[in-house]
């Protein structure tokens, strides 16, 4: 049987690669590759990445130049939650 902390670790790489994907699709645009806005796939990976990112980048002002550490901010806490779900589920 699944255990919750497993699960919750899950749920947790989930949201780290989303936020992963997300800044690569970004990158991908910037550099003028053509993803649909519309596409399903796309809108999935940013609109999730976007729930744990957007209150972060509301908090933490970009810095100069446009540069925006909040997807960076979101997996160093997101990376530290799995590193205790981790501590807890051996303990």
């Amino acid at each position: 049987m699944l255990s919750p902390l497993w699960l919750i670790d899950l749920f947790l790489r989930i949201l780290i690669w989303t936020i992963i994907l997300s800044i690569v699709i970004s990158w991908l645009r910037m550099f003028r590759v053509n993803l649909p806005y519309h596409n399903p796939v796309v809108r999935a990976i940013e609109d999730t990445a976007d729930l744990i990112v957007r209150p972060i980048r509301r908090s933490v002002p970009a810095a100069s130049g446009g540069l925006d550490f909040a997807p960076m901010i979101a997996l160093i806490i997101l990376y530290i939650l799995r590193a205790i779900i981790r501590r807890l589920a051996m303990g």
